[in-house]
């Protein structure tokens, strides 16, 4: 029998989680993003999926001109943005044979721009501010400069301004609130159109939301706003997203261990009673995350049990004193349906996006879109 391993991406929980974004912001035009193979969950047919529903007046964000033309390669016609931007003249004629749109955040691109005047030719651009995440984005007092040398190399003239809020998934935290507003001042004037709101500040920043709003990990379900030990779930919003990933495995071996006997690698967890202990058919090489400790929730047929020991690379062992009549090829689901990633990651001491990105090849991915 083959490896039991596999991601069920469930697509109407995608379409269900955009309908969510565009409900939070109504009047906003969607740039969906799927960088990172979609988060882990396989761009093409994400991007797919989703272009059934965007409007032509929406698009898709991606972080590289290497995700933008593998897009179009797979038939997507709708806009393309690229985050990160271009970084040669090789790149320029890229965009310009796929027609795609590019952020521009540093004054090397605006260079390469005015010393390619033949590529870029009208080409499509956001220009990123630096309101105080200083990733990516000019300053302040150099954007009305940088705004003028990049019409002048002949761009198009709708550039649109956008910037980044480093602490929207943190209602209490001020610096969303002065990003916003200093955002506000430098382009105050401008009709250009404007984009601030990733997924946190979509769901809970409503004066970020501009002419943009830009969902990416509420695409796939995630909750924005989990804290590193506990879920801040605030409105109704939130709480209707759907997990798009269930990543799910199976029992390969349920074993009687006696009273005493330690579990797994470096024999961390020991037995408290005579039990049966299940072994998973996951392991950090699929992705689990390694340090997962003992006491991580799985659920083995929709009932939660613990993670034992020590996470190896093809397997995990599973505390089965609350599911006795567990048999081998039962399914075990790791999160996803009835088990939120959120929950995982914290246990684990990471994010849910982390999660997701790392789940490796040889999971297979299946694709459903139905409820």
């Amino acid at each position: 029998m083959s490896r039991v391993t596999r991601a069920t991406i469930n697509l109407a929980a995608l379409k269900h989680n955009l309908a969510v974004a565009k409900k939070a912001a109504p009047p906003q035009k969607i740039m969906a993003v799927i960088k990172a193979d979609a988060y882990g969950h396989g761009i093409a047919r994400i991007a797919q999926s989703l272009e059934e529903v965007l409007t032509e007046q929406d698009a898709f964000a991606v972080a590289s001109i290497d995700e933008a033309v593998m897009l179009r390669a797979v038939g997507i016609k709708s806009s393309i943005v690229v985050l990160e931007g271009f970084n040669s003249s090789a790149d320029l004629t890229l965009i310009q044979q796929h027609n795609i749109t590019v952020v521009i955040h540093h004054i090397s691109q605006v260079i390469l721009l005015e010393l390619h005047a033949e590529l870029v030719n009208n080409i499509k651009c956001w220009l990123k501010i630096d309101t105080g995440m200083h990733r990516l984005g000019f300053p302040p007092g150099d954007v009305k400069k940088m705004y003028q040398r990049m019409l002048n190399a002949g761009v198009d003239t709708d550039i649109g301004l956008m910037t980044h809020l480093a602490n929207a998934d943190d209602r209490s935290d001020a610096k969303s609130k002065q990003q916003i507003e200093l955002f506000n001042q430098i382009v105050s004037g401008n009709p250009a159109e404007t984009s601030l709101a990733n997924s946190a500040a979509i769901l809970g920043w409503p004066e970020a939301h501009g002419h943009w709003v830009r969902p990416g990990i509420m695409l796939y379900g995630v909750n924005p706003f989990v804290k590193s030990n506990e879920y801040d779930v605030a409105n109704k919003l939130e709480a209707d997203l759907k997990p798009v990933m269930t990543l799910s495995a199976a029992l390969i071996a349920v074993n009687n261990i006696s009273k005493d006997e330690t579990i797994g690698y470096g024999s961390t967890w020991q037995c408290p009673e005579d039990m049966l202990v299940g072994v998973v058919s996951i392991g950090y090489g699929d992705g689990y995350p390694r340090h997962a400790p003992s006491g991580t929730p799985v659920l083995v047929n929709g009932k939660r049990v613990a993670l034992i020991g020590r996470v190896s690379m093809d397997m995990i062992m599973v505390d089965l004193r609350k599911q006795p009549d567990a048999k081998v090829g039962d399914q075990v689901i790791l999160w996803g349906e009835g088990l939120p990633v959120e929950e995982i990651a914290i246990a684990a001491g990471t994010i849910g996006y982390e999660l997701l990105c790392r789940v490796t090849k040889r999971v297979v991915f299946e694709y459903k879109d139905d409820e």
